[in-house]
């Protein structure tokens, strides 16, 4: 009876030491699910900064009717929107049209800042890499475009300490303007990209991979079925977007 209990107790000490050295302590693994469960506060700024697939033609006034725009960032706030009336949410939309990151810079504080977002998801490079590509004054370099970028997210860090940022990576395809030099653009946008995914990873950012999502759904339809000049995406485009976005942000928080 000795031995056994022995046994025993030896068996189930192994076990623990084996549990401790397996899993993260208690405390550790509670600021994991917090990180990933995180709840937003009711009330919460969710903003969409960038360019023309941004933009969406959105209104420039309070008509909530056309505010949010025709794309992935009108889809995003209408099906939040509806699903957490209760949270009064507050979208706002201030992609521009053509828009690099410099002209982020220029209106940065009345734009972002002024605008006290608690999340903020950025999506910009495309007319970046353009201006490279084809040419276009002012040139915004792929080591302008990360120093530029890491101003940005520094001077919104500084202010709103525990803001989320989800940085999307700009994207293209093989179709229009695009085709015609494209390996030009595929060269430089990679290297956009690569910016991108770092300082996500520096920022503890949500990092959203368009590219990957476009690429996979070419196989099922084709390129132009989904971004139609190789830059903006077609209304099923945006959907894909808008899919994606809200997966990669709903594993770090709680709507």
């Amino acid at each position: 009876m000795e031995t056994n209990s022995r046994r025993k107790f030896i068996k189930g000490a192994a076990l623990t030491s084996i549990a401790a050295y397996c899993l993260p302590s208690s405390e550790s693994f509670a600021a994991a699910v917090q990180v990933r469960n995180q709840s937003l506060k009711s009330g919460a700024a969710i903003l969409f900064q960038g360019d023309s697939i941004t933009d969406g033609n959105r209104g420039r006034n309070t008509d909530p009717n056309h505010i949010m725009g025709h794309g992935y960032a009108f889809s995003i706030a209408s099906r939040v929107g509806a699903d957490y009336p209760e949270k009064r949410y507050q979208f706002y939309n201030r992609g521009i049209s053509g828009n690099k990151v410099n002209d982020l810079e220029k209106r940065w504080q009345a734009e972002t800042l002024d605008l006290k977002p608690d999340v903020l998801s950025i999506l910009v490079g495309v007319n970046d890499s353009s201006s490279v590509v084809l040419k276009r004054e002012p040139f915004i370099s792929v080591e302008k475009y990360e120093e530029i970028y890491t101003s940005l997210l520094e001077q919104t860090k500084a202010t709103f300490p525990t803001i989320l940022f989800v940085l999307c990576e700009p994207f293209i395809l093989q179709v229009g303007r695009v085709k015609e030099n494209w390996q030009k653009y595929h060269t430089d946008i990679v290297q956009r990209q690569t910016v991108v995914r770092k300082l996500a990873a520096k920022y503890n950012a949500v990092f959203v991979s368009f590219q990957e999502v476009f690429d996979k759904a070419c196989e099922k339809a084709p390129a132009d079925y989904w971004i139609w000049d190789g830059v903006h995406p077609t209304v099923a485009g945006h959907e894909l977007m808008a899919r994606e976005w809200l997966k990669q942000v709903e594993k770090r928080i709680k709507f």
